[in-house]
């Protein structure tokens, strides 16, 4: 069983930068792809960035070239660094961990962390 635990997450003003973390435990952390997904009110969860073991990334169109997803396997952590924040970003971020390198299907699921930013 793997636990993930979101931080990071606040308020900000539009234009700014806040950068989310996800520590993992109780796994090999190594093992898992590892991706970030939000839901905002009103509306579904939906895909935000993905990294797998490979390293390589995956991002969604709305956030790329402003989020920036990695990992430290020494530190079982994954991190969302998000620049040039918009009020459209606001919404609950949640962590995920899945064996599957697509994240099709997340196996485990942080709790979130709330992202609010300011016009």
């Amino acid at each position: 069983q793997v636990q993930l635990v979101e931080s990071g997450g606040g308020l900000v003003q539009a234009g700014g930068s806040l950068r989310l973390s996800c520590a993992a435990s109780g796994g090999t952390f190594s093992r898992y792809a590892m991706g970030w997904f939000r839901q905002a009110p009103g509306k579904e969860r939906e895909f935000v960035a993905a990294i797998r073991r490979s390293g390589k990334t995956y991002y969604a169109d709305s956030v790329k070239g402003r989020f920036t997803i990695s990992r430290d396997n020494a530190k079982n952590t994954v991190y969302l660094q998000m620049n040039s924040l918009k009020p459209e970003d606001t919404a609950v971020y949640y962590c995920a961990a899945a064996l599957d390198p697509y994240m099709q299907v997340a196996d485990y699921w942080g709790q979130g962390t709330q992202v609010t930013v300011s016009s």
